[in-house]
């Protein structure tokens, strides 16, 4: 199921206008508020540094989270992608007619694998993973006469080759399924939050324009990391281009 945060543009306009109403909210408290006495705006500007820091840092190891789980799905793209075309290299070891309905289904399954990492409706994707797990039980079906009639060290190296195939595609929708965890979402915007207020309420200068200045600079971290931790949605999506050169690898034979 689709959540708000699949949508880096959404996750964008939500906290640039929740972080700007932080900002003016604290700019009204100050108007509102008596003025600093002497040394209390030292320690303010501590305390505001400080916070200002560690919402650095949080948005910093979140990347970080974003960035590795976006690269361990290129990985595994890759991974799967090697798997399918030794798997077809393997069918050739099979009797010709087992080999070649097998070698059919494999250019099946790849087509559906490239599809779904090309799709971003949600509702066709769930219909491509039906439509993959029911090919993969052909898939596995395909080689049980080869298993019982001839069961050979070749027999069994294509039976290896097929068992890698689905569990790449088990681990590919487990990457796809590790996300940044909600929890460290919220903490990041309570702390975006935090920093706006003070940010409003110690700034002295004339204009509001300037209390504008950080929750842009967030708001952009913010789309940025939910865009790397979207594997569907956004503009940095995964391309399955090594998928697509073993389809053609396919073709070319």
């Amino acid at each position: 199921m689709r959540t708000p945060i699949d949508n880096p543009f959404l996750v964008f306009a939500f906290a640039l206008i929740v972080q700007g109403i932080a900002a003016i909210a604290g700019d009204l408290l100050r108007k509102r508020a008596r003025r600093f006495k002497q040394g209390e705006r030292h320690d303010f500007n501590t305390v505001q540094a400080a916070t200002l820091t560690l919402l650095a840092l949080i948005i910093g190891f979140t990347f970080s989270m974003a960035v590795t789980r976006f690269d361990q799905r290129k990985t595994l793209e890759e991974a799967e992608a090697n798997a399918i075309g030794t798997e077809y290299l393997r069918t050739d070891l099979l009797p010709d007619d087992l080999g070649g309905h097998t070698r059919d289904l494999l250019r099946q399954y790849l087509k559906l694998r490239i599809g779904l990492y090309e799709e971003t409706n949600g509702d066709v994707a769930r219909d491509i993973n039906e439509r993959t797990a029911k090919l993969q039980s052909d898939l596995w079906a395909s080689l049980v006469p080869a298993t019982t009639s001839q069961p050979t060290p070749i027999t069994a190296l294509a039976v290896a080759g097929m068992n890698d195939v689905i569990n790449s595609q088990g681990y590919t929708q487990a990457a796809w399924w590790n996300r940044i965890p909600i929890g460290a979402w919220a903490m990041m915007a309570l702390m975006a939050i935090s920093c706006n207020l003070l940010v409003g309420y110690g700034e002295r200068r004339q204009g509001e324009l300037i209390l504008f200045i950080l929750p842009v600079i967030v708001s952009i971290a913010f789309f940025l990391i939910a865009d790397l931790d979207s594997p569907r949605g956004g503009v940095i999506r995964v391309h399955p281009q090594n998928l697509q050169a073993a389809a053609q690898s396919m073709r070319s034979r």
